[in-house]
């Protein structure tokens, strides 16, 4: 029983990794995986998520998003891409 209830606890105290615009310090979601999360980047309704929003890494057209940004993690050449923080 102590063991679950140490579980509970170290899961309920672990952050999911969140991208940030190295430059403007802008949100831009969060990485968990959670398609159902508001601001996660798996939420494909979400604003950090759809493939169409302006703040979405998914968006082939964005600014964070396009491979051609400079501020892509889709562009290897990247010089603003994403930073990830916990």
């Amino acid at each position: 029983m102590t063991k679950i209830i140490a579980l509970l606890m170290m899961a309920s105290t672990v952050q999911a990794a969140e991208l940030y615009d190295q430059q403007t310090g802008k949100y831009l979601g969060q990485l968990g995986g959670n398609p159902y999360a508001v601001d996660s980047t798996s939420n494909p309704f979400g604003r950090y998520g759809s493939t169409l929003s302006p703040d979405s890494i998914n968006n082939p057209l964005g600014n964070y998003g396009s491979v051609n940004s400079q501020n892509s993690p889709n562009n290897p050449y990247a010089t603003n891409p994403p930073v990830i923080r916990r």
